[in-house]
This record gives C-alpha cells, sequence and structure tokens, in this order.
C-alpha cells in the first residue's frame, strides 16, 4: 500500500470516527502486512467500529462471527449437510461453509467478537489457520487461505464478567491493540454527533459517564453509550413533561442518568451501595454548589433543547 494510498484510506477513515487516528494507523498497516490483529478495550471504545471504517475504507471483505459460549467447531468451520450426507455421503458439495471456512476461501477478513468468551476447543481450531495458513476439515480435506484471510479479533479485558485468558498459541500468533476510552471532547463530539443535541446536556453526560469509571466501589463504569442514552432520554422526559432541557439537580436529569447508567455499572464484590444509589451519589458532584453561577447560554442562543431540525413532510 503506498504512502498516498494510505493517506486517503486514513482520510476516509476519520470522517467516521472520532479520534482513535493512532489505532487507525496501527490497524491499517498491519492489514496491509498481513498479520493478524487483536482489538482490546472496555465495552463501548469503538473497536467493531474502528475495523468497519478501516475495512470497508481499505475495501476489504468481512466475515463476522459473534463470540460466546455457543460457538462450536462446527458453526466456526462449518458441517456436512446432515440429510444429503444420508443420501450420498460425505461428499466436498454437501459441505455447508460456516465463516471461517468462507473467510479463507474467499480471502476475506474474519472477525471475531468477544474472542475470550469462545470456548477453548473452538479457539483451537483457529490454530492452523494462524500458522499455517490452512485447516483440515475431516471428511473433507485442506481449505488454504486466500491472500486477504485475516483474522480480527475484538476481546474486553480478561478481568470483565465471563472472560476467559486466550491461550499463549492464538496469543503469540497476533499483535495486539489497546483500545481504551476517549477523552472528554472526544466522547462530547460523540455523543453531540449521535444524539443532535449540543450544549450543557451532552456535556453533563459524558461528565457523569467518566465519573462512573472513578468511583471506588465501581468494577466497570458505563461507556459513551449511556452518555448518548442519557441525553436522548432526558431529551425525550423534558419533551414529555413540558419542560426545558434537565441540569444536574433536576428530577428529569435523574431518571434520565438512572435508567441510562444503572444497568451498565458493575460494582465490587461486597458493595452495599446500589447501582441507582452510585448514580445519584454522582449527580450530587455536578449539581451547581451554593453561591455559583449558573453559565448563561451563548448570545444568540435561546436555552432549550439543541435539536436537528425535523425533515419536512412530504404530502
Amino acid at each position: 500500500m503506498s504512502s498516498t494510498t494510505s493517506k486517503d484510506l486514513l482520510a476516509r477513515v476519520d470522517e467516521r470516527i472520532v479520534g482513535l487516528r493512532r489505532e487507525a494507523e496501527v490497524l491499517t498497516a498491519s492489514l496491509a502486512a498481513g498479520l493478524h490483529v487483536v482489538l482490546e478495550g472496555p465495552p463501548g471504545t469503538g473497536k467493531s467500529t474502528l475495523l468497519r471504517a478501516v475495512a470497508d475504507a481499505a475495501g476489504f471483505g468481512m466475515e463476522f462471527v459473534e463470540g460466546n459460549a455457543e460457538l462450536t467447531p462446527a458453526r466456526l468451520v462449518g458441517h456436512h449437510d446432515p440429510a444429503l450426507v444420508l443420501e450420498t455421503g460425505y461428499t466436498p458439495d454437501i459441505f455447508v461453509d460456516g465463516p471461517l471456512a468462507t473467510a479463507l476461501r474467499e480471502g476475506r477478513l474474519l472477525y471475531i467478537e468477544e474472542l475470550n468468551r469462545v470456548p477453548e476447543e473452538t479457539l483451537n481450531v483457529l490454530v492452523g489457520a494462524l500458522a499455517e495458513g490452512e485447516i483440515h476439515v475431516p471428511r473433507l480435506g485442506r481449505i488454504p487461505a486466500g491472500p486477504g484471510f485475516r483474522l480480527i479479533a475484538a476481546m474486553n479485558p480478561f478481568d470483565a464478567v465471563g472472560t476467559a485468558r486466550v491461550s499463549q498459541a492464538i496469543a503469540d500468533r497476533m499483535c495486539r491493540i489497546a483500545i481504551s476510552y476517549q477523552d472528554a471532547p472526544g466522547e462530547r463530539r460523540i455523543v453531540t454527533t449521535v444524539t443532535g443535541v449540543d450544549g450543557a446536556l451532552p456535556a453533563s453526560a459524558v461528565e457523569l459517564t467518566r465519573l462512573t469509571r472513578e468511583h471506588a466501589q465501581v468494577r466497570m463504569g458505563s461507556s459513551v453509550r449511556g452518555a448518548i442514552d442519557l441525553v436522548r432520554l432526558a431529551v425525550g422526559l423534558a419533551q414529555l413533561r413540558g419542560e426545558p432541557l434537565p441540569v444536574p439537580g433536576d428530577a428529569t436529569f435523574a431518571d434520565a442518568a438512572v435508567a441510562s447508567l444503572s444497568g451498565r455499572l458493575r460494582v465490587e464484590e461486597g458493595c452495599e451501595q446500589t447501582p441507582e444509589a452510585i448514580v445519584l451519589e454522582l449527580i450530587d458532584r455536578l449539581k451547581p454548589q451554593a453561591g455559583e453561577e449558573v453559565e448563561p447560554p451563548p448570545p444568540g442562543k435561546a436555552p432549550g433543547p439543541a435539536l436537528r431540525p425535523e425533515p419536512p413532510v412530504t404530502p
């Protein structure tokens, strides 16, 4: 991939993601070099979005696999059609390709989400594809990898609920790109872009969401998805109740925050506080203190929802 082509590709990626420029550059170079990559980071940090943006910009085809405890080797690789086996026996033409076989034959990306939730027996199937560029299927034979085949996996940190350690046989054959949460300006930009709401509400939603990651009793806080839902719900509640957009300290803001964030928090073992109580405690930190002045809206802007205009209604 030439320097000019790479710059054009990254420019197209920048149109779809906020931040993550360094990670996009490393992923782009890894794919161009024929390397396999694991993207590791907490939920909601843009791992899937980053890969899809890079893959689309580079023109890579992709097979998607949802990693979970139910992913068996047969579901990953493929299987002989049981009904046709009774008629014709085990012949190559009745083999139904799974996503791994399809990615190998067609030289596509194989994207496995939640890699460290996949059973070890299933992960062992990948070793041959990573080490030798092929797999061997009983009663079918060898499936070699096409030139564009890459394994790209995403996973949460090991200590996340429901995860297990990936074997060294897999880890030793993949590059690792660590992806963390965006900074506060980046998350505000994401929330504003997704919701169409600008100003104090998305700023407060992002600040509250980030505070959930710092609380002493919270093992894992909310991602930016919580802030997005908080803004959407707060706007809906405000419209339903005939109120202006809420701020921390308003009942509407608290209702939206508890509903949007409490289910996303993973508290420490033995914590006596409920997630709802933690969210309300953190809201208190955002309330304007006695004697503080609330910042007025910018000149020329009236207070209230900063929403995208409704599309015209076609008769």
